[in-house]
């Protein structure tokens, strides 16, 4: 069938735009449908990615549109596309706002939603003084008074990961159970456990002062560390019969079964980043997927 476009890229993330400058710099004719939403947008610096480390996640992504922007083949429009089928050997999508487009092929790139505990003061701190990744965040904690929340007992053990930045660790049970092996665990590693579920976290300036629990108690911390789950902000992948595998860890939901080039169970559909990843969520995975997507695609369509 004839198309308006040989890849549609759904999403202007890290691996949205790593896989259009890839199909660009390939001389593809494809369209990028960005809707804004990347989940990183409220941290203030993207930690450990190589070249780019605290720089600014507004900043990363329009340096890497502009990037994009410069081949010509390449369309990139901000918007939300909201229903997308199969149509003969093509895809069939609408945005939000109307526009209809077919394309070759599809790149998943809409990332997922972070969803952390409903405690008040996490907003305003999201991504800053309050956090989930040790990785993204534990240098900025380092050295500082570091409160795990735990949302499920397994959670416990992510206090020890988190020593590996600071020796000033409390663990806040919140109501989970921690059986007496995981608690002697704690212990031993000199982590104090606090069993009152917290209230509110009490921010001054901008910034984490302490943690006020239901008791009427208050503690003093520097950051806290949160549970979260992922998952999908879009039902793309759904609508177009995209497989999802278990995961191990049970805080992504549903993330998309894919091959080693991103290729999902649907043929002519990739998925990259957060909906897809196969091991811990982070941009430089998350570039390094958005570009395999697109080599994948690079290469089905030489060989067509």
């Amino acid at each position: 069938m004839d198309t308006d476009f040989e890849c549609a890229v759904i999403g202007g993330g890290a691996a949205g735009l790593s896989s259009a400058l890839v199909l660009g710099r390939a001389r593809r004719r494809i369209l990028v449908v960005d809707a804004g939403e990347q989940s990183n947008l409220p941290d203030g610096g993207v930690g450990g990615l190589l070249g780019n480390n605290l720089t600014p996640p507004a900043e990363l992504y329009a340096k890497a549109a502009a990037e994009v922007d410069g081949h010509s083949s390449v369309e990139r429009i901000a918007g939300n596309v909201v229903t997308g089928s199969k149509a003969d050997e093509g895809f069939l999508m609408t945005t939000a706002d109307g526009r209809e487009f077919t394309s070759g092929s599809v790149i998943l790139a809409t990332g997922m939603k972070y969803n952390h505990p409903d405690l008040p003061g996490v907003a305003e701190l999201w991504g800053r003084d309050a956090f989930h990744c040790p990785f993204c965040h534990g240098w900025e904690a380092r050295d500082g008074r570091i409160a795990v929340i735990v949302g499920s007992a397994p959670d416990a053990m992510r206090a020890r990961m988190i020593q590996l930045w600071t020796d000033k660790v409390t663990v806040l049970t919140d109501g989970s159970q921690l059986d007496e092996e995981q608690l002697a665990g704690l212990e031993a590693a000199g982590i104090t456990v606090i069993e009152h579920s917290p209230e509110r976290l009490i921010v001054e300036e901008g910034s984490l002062k302490a943690v006020a629990f239901e008791d009427g108690s208050e503690q003093e911390f520097d950051s806290v560390m949160l549970p979260i789950t992922m998952e999908h902000r879009s039902d793309l992948a759904a609508q177009f019969g995209a497989r999802t595998r278990e995961q191990e860890n049970p805080f992504i939901i549903d993330p998309l079964e894919v091959d080693f080039l991103q290729k999902t169970s649907v043929p002519g559909l990739s998925a990259a980043g957060d909906i897809s990843t196969q091991g811990a969520p982070s941009v430089a995975a998350a570039i390094a997927e958005g570009h395999r997507a697109a080599a994948g695609i690079v290469h089905d369509i030489a060989l067509a």
